[in-house]
């Protein structure tokens, strides 16, 4: 088991699924939970065969030099996307991510069209789906690269079931959860993930061998550190 690749995908996985979630109590505080429960459902399983298939032909035929070259770019891409709203975040210059508020603006569009259980399951169906791609990317990615596929797709599980379970006990949306930091520790360890095995794909020899991921991480930590500083004196000093 993989410690590094649990982690990393229990967290990147809770936050899609917390957005998903706000979707999903959206539909159901409008239509009723059993069609939002009806489309998640659906979704999940169609999301689980997708990952199956992919992470088997991917682990089979693609030489594990290449994979993780190719993953190691993709992770990188990834991880600085996150990285980068976050700093901004952070500094003043993006407004932090209200999740309560991206839930009244759901509700008030489905009661816009409210009525249709099936469009309520459609809507569920494409929230869950839709974020869930993204959690399938890390999946099958970092289990690949790192052959640690059980891993990744154990992480996810936890995080699916930690969001679920907190979204049947509260039916609220998870507005407590500091999911900005989740995204800025994300990108963090995704950027270093990515650095580490894009690095080994063009034949970097890193010292300590998996042990160079908690210094890639730390290097980032710093990094960013003086690039929410640096913004901050920036916006300060600004008319």
């Amino acid at each position: 088991m993989n410690g590094y690749v649990l982690v990393a995908a229990l967290l990147a996985s809770s936050v899609e699924f917390v957005e998903a979630l706000t979707i999903v109590l959206a539909v159901g505080t409008v239509e009723g939970f059993r069609p939002a429960l009806r489309g998640t459902l659906w979704a999940i399983l169609i999301l689980a065969l997708i990952t199956g298939i992919l992470g088997f032909a991917i682990l089979k035929w693609v030489p594990l030099s290449i994979l993780r070259g190719v993953i190691g770019t993709l992770l990188l891409l990834f991880g600085i996307k996150w990285l980068r709203k976050a700093i901004l975040r952070f500094a003043g210059r993006k407004p932090l991510h209200n999740e309560a508020e991206a839930f009244e603006t759901e509700v008030a569009k489905l009661r816009s069209r409210s009525g249709n259980p099936w469009a309520a399951q459609a809507t569920a169906f494409n929230g869950v789906f839709l974020e869930g791609l993204e959690v399938i990317v890390i999946v099958i990615t970092m289990g690949s690269a790192a052959h640690a596929y059980p891993s990744a797709i154990l992480g996810a599980a936890i995080g699916l079931v930690l969001v679920l379970s907190a979204g049947i006990l509260l039916r609220a949306p998870l507005s407590k959860v500091p999911e900005n930091v989740m995204k800025f520790v994300v990108g963090i360890m995704l950027t270093s993930f990515g650095s580490f095995w894009a690095g080994e794909s063009l034949g970097v020899r890193w010292p300590y061998h998996d042990g160079s991921i908690l210094l890639l991480i730390g290097g980032y930590l710093a990094a960013s550190w003086l690039m929410v500083s640096s913004l901050k004196r920036q916006h300060v000093v600004a008319p």
